[in-house]
Protein backbone atom coordinates (compact mmCIF):
# COMPACT_ATOMS: atom_id res chain seq x y z
CA UNK A 1 0.00 0.00 0.00
CA UNK A 2 2.68 2.37 1.02
CA UNK A 3 4.02 2.48 -3.19
CA UNK A 4 0.25 3.15 -3.92
CA UNK A 5 0.57 6.39 -1.42
CA UNK A 6 3.95 7.47 -2.86
CA UNK A 7 2.14 7.29 -6.24
CA UNK A 8 -0.98 9.69 -5.08
CA UNK A 9 1.62 11.90 -4.35
CA UNK A 10 2.58 12.71 -7.53
CA UNK A 11 0.98 15.47 -9.50
CA UNK A 12 -1.89 14.17 -11.38
CA UNK A 13 -2.89 14.52 -15.25
CA UNK A 14 -6.23 15.09 -16.51
CA UNK A 15 -7.71 12.28 -18.19
CA UNK A 16 -10.04 13.22 -20.51
CA UNK A 17 -13.95 12.55 -21.43
CA UNK A 18 -14.25 8.88 -21.15
CA UNK A 19 -17.39 6.90 -22.30
CA UNK A 20 -19.59 5.97 -19.37
CA UNK A 21 -18.95 1.99 -20.02
CA UNK A 22 -15.16 2.56 -18.97
CA UNK A 23 -15.41 5.38 -16.59
CA UNK A 24 -15.36 3.48 -13.39
CA UNK A 25 -12.86 1.27 -14.38
CA UNK A 26 -10.12 4.18 -14.79
CA UNK A 27 -11.25 7.56 -13.12
CA UNK A 28 -9.03 6.63 -10.08
CA UNK A 29 -6.01 6.36 -11.78
CA UNK A 30 -3.71 9.35 -13.09
CA UNK A 31 -2.24 9.34 -16.74
CA UNK A 32 -4.71 7.13 -18.35
CA UNK A 33 -4.94 8.70 -21.89
CA UNK A 34 -7.75 9.02 -24.09
CA UNK A 35 -6.43 6.24 -26.28
CA UNK A 36 -7.42 3.86 -23.50
CA UNK A 37 -11.17 4.24 -24.41
CA UNK A 38 -10.98 3.58 -27.59
CA UNK A 39 -8.87 0.64 -27.53
CA UNK A 40 -10.65 -0.90 -24.88
CA UNK A 41 -13.80 -0.48 -26.92
CA UNK A 42 -11.79 -2.29 -29.88
CA UNK A 43 -10.63 -5.11 -27.62
CA UNK A 44 -14.45 -5.82 -26.30
CA UNK A 45 -15.31 -6.33 -29.84
CA UNK A 46 -13.34 -8.73 -30.35
CA UNK A 47 -14.12 -12.65 -29.98
CA UNK A 48 -13.25 -14.74 -27.24
CA UNK A 49 -10.51 -16.80 -28.22
CA UNK A 50 -8.71 -18.43 -25.53
CA UNK A 51 -5.23 -20.57 -25.45
CA UNK A 52 -3.42 -18.10 -28.05
CA UNK A 53 -0.60 -15.88 -27.83
CA UNK A 54 -0.73 -12.02 -26.64
CA UNK A 55 1.25 -9.22 -26.76
CA UNK A 56 0.76 -6.68 -23.83
CA UNK A 57 1.54 -3.02 -23.03
CA UNK A 58 2.19 0.36 -24.36
CA UNK A 59 2.44 2.33 -27.74
CA UNK A 60 5.46 -0.04 -28.38
CA UNK A 61 3.25 -2.92 -28.61
CA UNK A 62 0.28 -1.54 -30.18
CA UNK A 63 2.63 -0.40 -33.14
CA UNK A 64 3.81 -3.97 -33.49
CA UNK A 65 2.02 -5.80 -36.11
CA UNK A 66 2.38 -9.05 -34.24
CA UNK A 67 -0.47 -11.61 -36.33
CA UNK A 68 1.48 -10.67 -39.68
CA UNK A 69 4.73 -10.96 -37.98
CA UNK A 70 4.08 -14.12 -36.92
CA UNK A 71 1.43 -15.22 -40.17
CA UNK A 72 -1.06 -16.22 -37.04
CA UNK A 73 -4.41 -14.11 -37.34
CA UNK A 74 -5.04 -15.51 -33.56
CA UNK A 75 -2.27 -13.16 -32.02
CA UNK A 76 -4.12 -10.72 -29.92
CA UNK A 77 -2.30 -7.08 -29.26
CA UNK A 78 -3.00 -5.69 -26.22
CA UNK A 79 -0.93 -2.54 -26.11
CA UNK A 80 -2.30 0.61 -25.31
CA UNK A 81 -0.49 3.63 -26.50
CA UNK A 82 0.56 5.86 -23.14
CA UNK A 83 -0.41 3.25 -20.83
CA UNK A 84 1.29 2.63 -17.68
CA UNK A 85 1.30 -0.52 -15.20
CA UNK A 86 -1.37 1.02 -12.96
CA UNK A 87 -3.38 1.01 -16.67
CA UNK A 88 -2.71 -2.59 -16.87
CA UNK A 89 -3.59 -3.56 -13.18
CA UNK A 90 -6.76 -2.31 -14.89
CA UNK A 91 -7.89 -4.04 -17.57
CA UNK A 92 -6.04 -7.36 -16.88
CA UNK A 93 -8.97 -9.56 -16.95
CA UNK A 94 -9.18 -9.17 -20.74
CA UNK A 95 -5.96 -11.41 -20.32
CA UNK A 96 -6.63 -13.49 -17.43
CA UNK A 97 -10.15 -14.39 -19.38
CA UNK A 98 -8.40 -15.65 -22.35
CA UNK A 99 -6.13 -18.31 -20.83
CA UNK A 100 -3.41 -17.37 -22.77
CA UNK A 101 -1.14 -20.14 -24.08
CA UNK A 102 2.06 -17.32 -24.05
CA UNK A 103 1.75 -13.97 -23.32
CA UNK A 104 4.93 -11.48 -23.70
CA UNK A 105 4.48 -8.21 -21.76
CA UNK A 106 6.68 -4.79 -22.33
CA UNK A 107 5.49 -2.01 -20.07
CA UNK A 108 7.76 0.87 -17.80
CA UNK A 109 8.83 3.42 -20.16
CA UNK A 110 5.70 5.84 -19.84
CA UNK A 111 6.04 5.31 -16.18
CA UNK A 112 9.38 6.41 -16.30
CA UNK A 113 8.28 9.08 -17.99
CA UNK A 114 6.11 10.10 -15.59
CA UNK A 115 8.40 9.42 -12.67
CA UNK A 116 6.59 6.66 -11.08
CA UNK A 117 9.08 5.17 -8.99
CA UNK A 118 11.52 2.66 -9.97
CA UNK A 119 10.23 0.10 -7.39
CA UNK A 120 6.62 0.92 -7.91
CA UNK A 121 6.85 0.13 -11.20
CA UNK A 122 8.18 -3.07 -10.41
CA UNK A 123 6.12 -3.68 -7.88
CA UNK A 124 3.09 -3.10 -10.17
CA UNK A 125 5.12 -5.53 -12.45
CA UNK A 126 5.15 -8.34 -9.94
CA UNK A 127 1.00 -7.68 -9.09
CA UNK A 128 0.84 -7.91 -12.60
CA UNK A 129 2.32 -11.47 -12.79
CA UNK A 130 0.96 -13.10 -9.70
CA UNK A 131 -2.26 -12.03 -11.30
CA UNK A 132 -1.80 -13.62 -14.24
CA UNK A 133 -0.40 -16.58 -12.60
CA UNK A 134 -3.62 -17.14 -10.32
CA UNK A 135 -6.37 -16.43 -13.10
CA UNK A 136 -4.39 -18.02 -15.57
CA UNK A 137 -2.13 -20.70 -14.26
CA UNK A 138 -1.36 -22.20 -17.65
CA UNK A 139 0.07 -19.09 -19.06
CA UNK A 140 3.31 -18.94 -19.82
CA UNK A 141 4.92 -15.70 -19.08
CA UNK A 142 7.32 -13.07 -20.90
CA UNK A 143 8.44 -10.40 -19.28
CA UNK A 144 10.05 -8.14 -22.18
CA UNK A 145 13.29 -5.29 -20.64
CA UNK A 146 12.23 -2.29 -21.04
CA UNK A 147 14.00 -0.66 -24.75
CA UNK A 148 16.66 1.82 -24.69
CA UNK A 149 16.63 4.95 -25.24
CA UNK A 150 18.27 7.53 -28.08
CA UNK A 151 18.00 10.82 -26.48
CA UNK A 152 20.19 12.02 -29.31
CA UNK A 153 18.04 11.87 -31.58
CA UNK A 154 16.91 15.68 -32.79
CA UNK A 155 12.86 13.94 -32.02
CA UNK A 156 13.55 12.95 -29.11
CA UNK A 157 10.50 13.50 -27.01
CA UNK A 158 12.68 15.07 -23.85
CA UNK A 159 10.23 14.32 -21.53
CA UNK A 160 11.47 10.76 -21.53
CA UNK A 161 15.53 11.98 -20.99
CA UNK A 162 15.66 9.74 -18.05
CA UNK A 163 17.52 7.01 -19.45
CA UNK A 164 18.91 5.62 -16.08
CA UNK A 165 16.02 4.36 -14.77
CA UNK A 166 15.71 1.85 -17.40
CA UNK A 167 18.74 -0.52 -16.12
CA UNK A 168 17.47 -0.05 -12.52
CA UNK A 169 13.73 -1.15 -13.35
CA UNK A 170 14.90 -4.18 -15.87
CA UNK A 171 17.64 -5.22 -13.12
CA UNK A 172 14.70 -5.50 -10.41
CA UNK A 173 12.76 -7.76 -13.47
CA UNK A 174 15.24 -10.23 -14.38
CA UNK A 175 15.71 -10.76 -10.64
CA UNK A 176 12.60 -11.83 -9.97
CA UNK A 177 12.50 -14.20 -12.96
CA UNK A 178 12.91 -17.75 -10.86
CA UNK A 179 10.99 -16.53 -7.68
CA UNK A 180 8.04 -15.62 -9.96
CA UNK A 181 7.91 -18.21 -12.45
CA UNK A 182 8.57 -16.03 -15.58
CA UNK A 183 10.67 -15.92 -18.54
CA UNK A 184 12.73 -12.19 -18.59
CA UNK A 185 13.73 -11.56 -22.01
CA UNK A 186 16.82 -9.14 -22.45
CA UNK A 187 15.86 -7.16 -26.19
CA UNK A 188 18.59 -4.33 -25.17
CA UNK A 189 21.43 -6.31 -27.64
CA UNK A 190 18.88 -6.41 -30.75
CA UNK A 191 18.39 -2.68 -30.51
CA UNK A 192 21.74 -1.07 -29.11
CA UNK A 193 24.48 0.83 -30.77
CA UNK A 194 27.90 0.93 -29.11
CA UNK A 195 26.51 3.67 -26.86
CA UNK A 196 24.02 1.68 -25.67
CA UNK A 197 21.52 3.80 -26.99
CA UNK A 198 18.80 2.46 -29.84
CA UNK A 199 20.19 2.55 -32.62
CA UNK A 200 19.35 5.22 -34.61
CA UNK A 201 18.15 3.43 -37.72
CA UNK A 202 15.64 1.43 -36.18
CA UNK A 203 13.70 4.18 -34.00
CA UNK A 204 11.41 7.25 -34.98
CA UNK A 205 12.65 9.97 -32.82
CA UNK A 206 14.68 7.63 -30.28
CA UNK A 207 11.53 6.63 -28.31
CA UNK A 208 9.25 4.27 -30.59
CA UNK A 209 10.63 1.45 -33.30
CA UNK A 210 10.09 1.46 -37.05
CA UNK A 211 8.50 -1.67 -38.78
CA UNK A 212 12.02 -3.28 -39.62
CA UNK A 213 12.81 -3.42 -35.90
CA UNK A 214 9.59 -5.36 -35.03
CA UNK A 215 11.44 -7.64 -37.82
CA UNK A 216 14.10 -8.12 -35.75
CA UNK A 217 12.38 -8.75 -32.18
CA UNK A 218 10.53 -11.37 -33.62
CA UNK A 219 12.93 -13.30 -35.15
CA UNK A 220 14.70 -12.99 -32.21
CA UNK A 221 11.93 -14.89 -30.27
CA UNK A 222 11.42 -17.72 -32.53
CA UNK A 223 15.32 -17.89 -32.59
CA UNK A 224 15.01 -18.34 -28.79
CA UNK A 225 12.07 -20.92 -28.89
CA UNK A 226 9.88 -18.38 -26.73
CA UNK A 227 7.55 -18.47 -30.21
Amino acid sequence: MKYIFLLLLLPVMACGQQKPTNQNLFDTIPFIPEHTTERLELFKKQPMTKGGIIFLGNSITEMGNWAKLLNDTTVLNRGIGGDITFGVLKRLDDITNRQPKKLFILLGINDIGKDIPDSVIAYNYFKIIKQVHAKSPDTRIFVQSILPLNTTHAKFPQHYDKAEHIPRVNLMLKNQATALNYTYINLHPLFTDKNKRLKDELTFEGLHLKPEAYVIWVDYLKKMKYL
